[in-house]
């Protein structure tokens, strides 16, 4: 494989199975970054690189198999990904996820699986992370357009993504004198193992794509070459950003999902959220 201007670096991506963390592994393994994939379940992590050197033959993939919200399994990832070439120059913690459900439903224990998930997974891979990086390196997490746009029956998750987004400019501020950059790509509907089952209600796809001036949502591989290019030289003057890629949907709204708390909850009880009652 010919050297690329990655060439050298090496990458740790949590959520190393998923899609957004496979389209980025593979920009990176292509521009000559050596990578290394953290999941939970070894089998999809294997899966997932061999799909990765089959189309980018003679890339350097390593795997661990571990739990992003376990401090002690994100420390082993680091040290194994670290151990590559003996430096680590891309951080990127991609995991995520969300409850759908009326905030006068939720309870505090689904409010902290949102927090989690979506931020303090981040935090771990950057509390431990940054210290073994070397200067010139660069840290992006992943936001949601629910980060910066109102989005009913989703506010954990809202509430996290904008935590993250804060969390991403703040820590680019303190990082600068390790001259490790900072940078939060804010995604717009994007199409995903996660999202595979919010893809096949086309009713619910129509309403997300009549709020996406560029007509299409979004790919994996949309986020991932945003990525490549927050942790690549093209943007080294760039730091504690958040870069929105949603086809232009930032103009407009989220999509008004009623229509499916309805479907789950019923009339009754949605009625009830909708008037700040808790249903029975």
């Amino acid at each position: 494989m010919e050297k690329g201007v990655l060439a050298g670096r090496t990458a740790f991506i949590t959520g190393g199975s998923g899609g957004i963390g496979g389209a980025t592994a593979k920009l990176l393994l292509r521009d000559g970054a050596a990578v290394l994939l953290m999941g939970r379940r070894l089998s999809a992590l294997e899966t997932m690189r061999d799909k990765l050197l089959s189309e980018i033959p003679g890339g350097r993939v390593e795997l661990h198999a571990g739990d992003a919200s376990n401090v002690d399994d994100v420390k082993a990832g680091l040290e194994k990904a670290h151990k590559i070439q003996n430096r680590l120059d891309i951080l990127l913690p991609t995991v995520g996820g969300h409850t759908f459900l009326p905030a006068l439903m939720q309870d505090v224990a689904g409010l902290k699986a949102d927090l989690d998930i979506n931020l303090i997974t981040a935090f771990i891979a950057v509390r431990y992370g940054v210290p073994l990086m070397s200067p010139g390196g660069a840290i992006v997490v992943i936001s949601s357009n629910a980060g910066n746009r109102s989005f009913p029956w989703l506010s954990g998750y809202a509430a996290a993504k904008a935590a993250l987004e804060h969390f991403c400019r703040t820590l680019a501020d303190e990082f600068s004198g390790a001259k490790i950059r900072f940078n939060c790509v804010r995604a717009g509907m994007t199409r995903t193992d996660a999202t595979g089952e919010l893809f096949a209600d086309q009713a619910l796809i129509a309403k997300f794509a009549a709020q996406v001036p560029l007509g299409r949502l979004g790919e994996a591989e949309d986020i991932g070459q945003a990525i490549r290019f927050l942790v690549g030289p093209e943007s080294s003057w760039i730091t504690g950003h958040v870069l929105t890629v949603d086809g232009g949907q930032n103009l407009r709204r989220n999509a008004d999902m009623t229509d499916i708390v309805r479907s789950f909850l019923g009339d009754e009880k949605t009625d009830a959220v909708l008037r700040g009652k808790s249903p029975a």
